[in-house]
């Protein structure tokens, strides 16, 4: 892919986007939308450009409008695309687990206490989609996570404080929500805001938006959008989460998270 006119936030997507995607990559996956093809070699300028000039409401209904244009993957095939959408660059057999920061062996995915399974960073309950094709299996809010890790997060709203997560250094719970650890904070806060601006209402799933609160249940919610703009600008897109979003375009579901992209955008619409 050529890139052109890099933003400073965008710096380390070039250097992503040269990293080899393993033979495998596409071992297993299973799109349930399998007739659209894989995107031609475009800028990420021209990707973007029906956004370009726009802010606020303009600027998420013309983003909406870019990223609603996707394959879509399986529950199932969601376990062998976050082996190579999360690979662990030091270590091509294993994942690297979201709020743990643990590599893991690829192969220990499951139920067990010590396998990592599938964590819905938007929790599936806030908008009751469940494992719907769609936001279920949105691979840009997929990630691999230790299955106790997982548990205790459950589908808390993220704050600050709380007690410390075992097995998850750095990362915190209390009754009403969950903090990861400081690495991983700005990737959790732009993939809850893609999940807000992809999912509207219009694809038969509930209209995913943002808040200032926690304990918002199952209503489709997320907060707390306050400290998730904080987290964005503290924490920026590194090469891991760059090629993450590379690989999701190039071999999936063929669309992209723009605040990776634009972490600046983040605040022209919030």
């Amino acid at each position: 892919m050529r890139l052109s006119r890099l933003t400073p936030w965008a710096c380390g997507l070039a250097v992503a986007a040269l990293i080899a995607i393993p033979a495998a990559a596409s071992a297993g996956q299973d799109r349930n939308e399998a007739a659209a093809a894989a995107p031609a070699a475009v800028s990420v300028d021209a990707y973007y450009a029906a956004a370009e000039g726009k802010s606020g409401a303009a600027l998420k209904t013309a983003l909406h409008n870019i990223i609603k244009v996707q394959s879509k993957v399986s529950y199932d095939g969601v376990w062998n695309a976050l082996k190579v959408t999360d690979q662990d660059p030091a270590n091509p057999n294993n994942v690297i687990l979201v709020y743990s920061g643990r590599s893991q062996s690829k192969s220990t995915n499951g139920g067990g206490v010590n396998d990592w399974n599938r964590e819905h960073v938007w929790a599936k309950s806030h908008g009751d989609f469940g494992t719907a094709t769609g936001p279920g299996t949105d691979l840009h809010h997929l990630r691999p996570e230790d299955v106790t890790v997982n548990s205790t997060r459950g589908n808390k709203d993220f704050d600050m404080g709380g007690s410390p997560v075992a097995e998850a250094p750095g990362s915190f719970t209390d009754g009403d929500s969950f903090e990861p650890r400081d690495a991983v904070k700005g990737d959790v806060a732009r993939m809850l805001l893609y999940m807000a601006v992809r999912y509207d209402g219009g694809d038969g799933f509930a209209d995913l938006e943002m808040n200032d609160k926690v304990n918002n249940g199952t209503a489709p919610l997320f907060g707390r959008i306050s400290l998730l703009k904080q987290w964005n600008r503290m924490d920026p897109p590194d090469a891991f989460e760059q090629r993450r979003n590379q690989v999701i375009y190039d071999t999936y579901q063929h669309n992209r998270n723009p605040f990776i992209d634009h972490p600046e955008w983040v605040d022209s619409i919030w």
